[in-house]
């Protein structure tokens, strides 16, 4: 399990799917071990799709990869729907650079399925995600205040979920 604490929100829990996509999953647990997350910013939400954050300086963590992420696109089936509360990995147009940054789904978007590698799902937490999807955004869907990560721990997660990363 992992448990998002969102400054002045609330916290979030999530249940990662290391069989739907181990890498992004095992991604996304290290660089929570790591504190990587810690301080960083949702800075892109818009309400009624997603709030996404993970935006960081990876090198800053000695962590300066990127991973094949799990999607019909990109040749690997991963069967989570892109629904309420699932977690995926950003990236940009290229299939295998997602690295730091993820999106948490405030609705359904089911034109993301096979595109992103979704890896994770909410458990608790859902009227944070509501509180967060609502914040008011610049024309770029920046929020106006910041909303900070104030930490993401790891519960009950294997130490070495894959045995190597896609690099």
């Amino acid at each position: 399990m992992i448990r998002i604490t969102v400054k002045d929100f609330g916290v979030m829990e999530a249940e990662m799917d290391y069989k739907a996509a181990p890498n992004s999953a095992a991604n996304f647990v290290a660089l929570a071990r790591s504190g990587f997350y810690d301080g960083l910013i949702f800075h892109r939400i818009i309400k009624g799709f997603m709030i996404q954050g993970g935006w960081g300086d990876l090198k800053g963590k000695n962590i300066d990869y990127t991973i094949k992420g799990e999607f019909d696109a990109n040749g690997v089936h991963n069967p989570l729907k892109h629904t309420r509360g699932v977690l995926s990995m950003a990236r940009t147009m290229y299939p295998n650079s997602a690295s730091s940054q993820f999106f948490i789904m405030h609705k359904d978007a089911p034109h993301l399925d096979g595109q992103y590698a979704a890896f994770g799902k909410l458990i608790n937490g859902f009227e944070v995600l509501d509180k967060i999807a609502c914040v008011d955004t610049d024309r770029g869907d920046r929020p106006y205040k910041e909303v900070v990560i104030e930490k993401v721990e790891v519960f009950d997660e294997p130490e070495n979920p894959v045995s190597k990363l896609s690099r």
